[in-house]
């Protein structure tokens, strides 16, 4: 699983790491996403909490978990992205993997500095037609203001500012460092330095979860 704060590039890096190693590439929030458009019994249940705007319960989140790594894609392995998020998803992940036999090899923390973080989603821009990301620094849009893609109008998410951005980040470090400290404890974390560039911080975390690096893929 990979660990790591809103503009680690976590979500970026699981993808590259998932192409690599012809692992499927879970991320919590496309799940959340899939079940509420079902009409299965699950996807109802899951969709009910999300329009109430009430968390879903850990029990359920976990069976949403626990069903899609079922699937047949994971079958030669599979990385997290985006879940557990607090100690007790962690525990209860893997007291439900144990029964069938299964369990997590690796926890991936990708380290980046507060102040690190806060510049990178302060200066996130989204098209407001086609929702494309682009960064002010790391990846401006060719003309600036517009949608290399589709020419829309380029906004900042209210959710961006510096002030909001840091009240974030408290929040995840706080519910983080218990989940942290679990897997280090259980001997299964790996930390990487998130502030260089994306192929090299790619390259580290792909040698952390293969046999070279020690992983068992």
């Amino acid at each position: 699983m990979l660990l790591g704060a809103p503009g680690s590039g976590k979500g970026t890096q699981a993808a590259v790491v998932a192409q690599r190693l012809g692992i499927a590439h879970i991320a919590s929030g496309d799940l959340f996403r899939e079940a509420a458009n079902r009409g299965d019994e699950l996807g109802q249940e899951v969709k009910s909490y999300m329009e109430k705007g009430l968390l879903v319960p850990d029990e359920v989140v976990i069976r949403m978990i626990l069903e899609r790594l079922s699937a047949s894609d994971c079958a030669q392995g599979f990385i997290l992205d985006g879940f557990p998020r607090t100690l007790g998803q962690a525990k209860a992940l893997d007291s439900a993997l144990e029964q069938r036999g299964e369990k997590i090899e690796k926890a991936v923390y990708i380290e980046v500095s507060a102040e690190e973080l806060v510049k990178r989603l302060g200066g996130r821009l989204i098209c407001r037609n086609c929702q494309t990301p682009y960064h002010e620094i790391n990846s401006p849009p060719r003309v600036a203001g517009r949608c290399d893609l589709c020419g829309g109008e380029l906004y900042r998410r209210p959710d961006d500012s510096p002030q909001t951005v840091r009240k974030r980040l408290e929040v995840y470090l706080a519910e983080t460092a218990p989940l942290v400290a679990y897997y280090r404890e259980a001997g299964k974390l790996v930390e990487i330095n998130g502030e260089r560039g994306i192929d090299e911080v790619g390259e580290e975390l792909i040698a952390a979860l293969t046999k070279e690096g020690g992983g068992d893929f």
